[in-house]
């Protein structure tokens, strides 16, 4: 009895899903992306809310414009507000990802998950102290382009080992950040049109060319 016909275009096809799966991290589900940016759009919101009523109408323009004193008052709020969006943002990628890990029957922490883990956490444990110092010294309107930067550097940084789109979210956020530093009184602005609505987008995105 003849055997049947091997098809080596699909061969070359299973070949190369089996190495993408062994070298790329693809577990990352485009929802996680759409819920970071839906958080950083309620925290945008929230740290606006906060500073009219601190300042008044001119609201975050005051802010660059605050003495340490001042400053040292805000700041608590204004930490306590990252973390919690830090903490929403995990919990709505950490969700969505191991959902989709699930249901490719993918592991989700295994090796190359640490490496993009750690990969990501360098450039933002350093960038998020080196901000926090900038306001505590005075210069507050470097301190979203430095996030936007620091953060656009650890995608590019992580992106080694998952998928290619998330080499070109931080291109964006570099690019965002670099326009932040020319226009600094649209600070949170660009904290919205960078880890909101380029959350947002990007996760769309990923969520229609992959698991659609």
């Amino acid at each position: 009895m003849m055997k049947p016909a091997v098809d080596p275009l699909a061969q070359l096809t299973e070949i190369r899903a089996i190495m993408e799966r062994s070298s790329r991290f693809i577990s990352l589900s485009g929802l996680s992306g759409v819920g970071a940016g839906v958080v950083a759009l309620a925290g945008a919101g929230a740290g606006h809310w906060f500073l009219r009523r601190e300042y008044g109408a001119t609201g975050y323009l005051r802010l660059l414009e605050s003495t340490e004193a001042e400053r040292l008052l805000v700041l608590p709020y204004l930490v306590g507000l990252a973390a919690a969006m830090i903490g929403a943002a995990l919990l709505v990628a950490t969700f969505f990802t191991l959902r989709r890990a699930r249901q490719a029957g993918l592991p989700l922490w295994n090796s190359l998950g640490r490496r993009l883990a750690l990969s990501l956490a360098i450039p933002l444990v350093a960038g998020g102290l080196f901000c926090l110092a900038l306001f505590v010294r005075g210069a507050v309107s470097l301190v979203v382009p430095g996030l936007l930067l620091f953060y656009g550097l650890a995608l590019l940084n992580a992106s080694k080992y998952t998928l290619e789109e998330i080499r070109w979210l931080g291109l964006t956020q570099i690019a965002l950040g670099l326009l932040a530093v020319l226009l600094p009184g649209a600070g949170l602005l660009f904290f919205a049109l960078g880890f909101g609505l380029g959350h947002i987008g990007y996760g769309l995105l990923m969520y229609n060319r992959y698991e659609r």
